[in-house]
């Protein structure tokens, strides 16, 4: 989840964090047990967010233990609380000996998560973190995230305008780092893709008029929509100014079933995307036998995967501390990053879960976990090189439904 992160990565470098532990050789220094944090920092209308990623932590750390543990010892959760003053939380997860932390959700938290576990050397996989400022945090290389940053949906908008029919693009964006950030990168996506973008409007959240008269004038074939709060007012402009329906792409932040909110018809095939898979049906099956009251499961693949990778990088360091677990992240994740530890040896082997991983160890070949969220493979900054989105289409009565799905690979593939 991303908001903005304003004087946090201003800050950018403050962690105590020296080296590069993504691709530092480690030495072993744990104590044998492996213990996973969780940092929930979800309140107020977000706390919702907290059970989903709960009960994913919960279910895959009973899973890794079914199957042996870590080294034959039980992998230890640490009991979780639920704050948003993200540093003291962070402070009290070192003082209880995490290895690895899962978490935060809201970017504007990372920074300060990131400065106390890396300077501790802890290693950390936030399952929801987006914002793209975060790729160059300095974290010593201790920071990992199992989301896709904001701007890898570019590729996927635009894909979406171009299935369409669409040789030309407005893009409108809501003001802010979000709507900035992503248009910037739909506007290279559209270039390279050969459609032109005839204009890219900002526009003050709940004040969209202009912006949509200005759209109107450029005659576009298709519109992407760049918006969090004031969606729902932009959508309502666009549609005053004849831009309605299957001309209108929507970004993940202005995704929303809107119902009666919108006069009829506005959303009758328009598009949009939002993060990750659609969970199985085992899977959902797996999180509702830890929580039988779940009722969402936004970002538990994410954080499924994320206990996943830091036990199957566990096994493959032969050590539980954060820096070992930091070493072998990115190898185990299928990734290929300069100088990564256990990139480049053994042969690779697809796994599905933690025994399966554990077994291509045991085997002598190279782990490659692709999860509940799709392929990982974290490149050198701790990022997924491959962002999977689920597409939903809008019917007459201005609700969406899923109906396909898209991956975006770095480089815009």
């Amino acid at each position: 989840m991303s908001t903005l992160l304003a004087s946090a990565l201003a800050l950018t470098g403050c962690s105590g964090a020296t080296g590069n532990a993504r691709t530092d050789a480690a030495e072993a220094s744990g104590d044998g047990t492996l213990r996973i944090g969780v940092l929930l920092d979800n309140t107020g209308d977000q706390s919702f967010l907290n059970a989903p990623q709960l009960a994913a932590v919960k279910l895959a750390v009973k899973e890794i233990n079914a199957a042996g543990g870590h080294k034959g010892k039980p992998v230890e959760l640490i009991p979780e609380t639920i704050s948003s003053d993200t540093a003291a939380q962070a402070k009290a997860l070192v003082a209880a000996k995490a290895d690895v932390v899962i978490g935060p959700t809201d970017s504007s938290h990372a920074a300060a998560a990131i400065d106390v576990l890396s300077h501790a050397k802890i290693a950390m996989i936030s399952p929801a973190n987006a914002a793209p400022g975060l790729s160059s945090y300095r974290s010593g290389g201790y920071y990992f995230r199992t989301a896709a940053a904001d701007v890898a949906q570019a590729f996927i908008l635009v894909k979406l305008a171009k299935d369409g029919g669409a040789k030309t693009v407005a893009v409108l964006h809501e003001a802010g780092s979000y709507g900035k950030e992503v248009s910037v990168a739909v506007a290279a996506a559209a270039k390279s893709a050969g459609l032109g973008t005839p204009i890219d409007a900002e526009f003050p959240a709940g004040q969209a008029q202009q912006a949509a008269a200005a759209a109107k004038a450029a005659a576009p074939d298709a519109v992407v929509l760049i918006a969090r709060q004031g969606a729902q007012g932009a959508i309502a402009e666009l549609n005053n100014a004849g831009l309605a329906g299957k001309k209108l792409v929507l970004s993940d932040g202005a995704v929303g079933q809107y119902g009666q909110g919108l006069g009829s018809h506005a959303l009758d095939g328009a598009r949009g995307v939002l993060p990750g898979t659609f969970p199985s049906a085992q899977f959902q099956a797996g999180l509702v036998g830890i929580d039988p009251g779940l009722k969402d499961m936004t970002f538990a693949a994410e954080a499924y995967d994320a206990v996943n990778l830091a036990a199957i990088a566990a096994a493959a360091a032969q050590d539980d501390a954060g820096t070992s677990i930091a070493s072998r992240l990115i190898a185990v994740s299928g990734g290929n990053a300069a100088g990564a530890q256990g990139s480049a040896g053994g042969e690779a082997a697809d796994c599905h879960t933690y025994k399966e991983c554990l077994d291509a160890l045991h085997a002598g070949k190279r782990p490659n976990y692709e999860g509940q969220s799709g392929p990982v493979n974290f490149d050198s900054n701790g990022d997924v090189t491959a962002a999977a989105y689920m597409v939903y289409t809008y019917g007459p009565d201005n609700t969406a439904k899923m109906t396909g799905s898209e991956t975006a690979r770095s480089g815009g593939s």
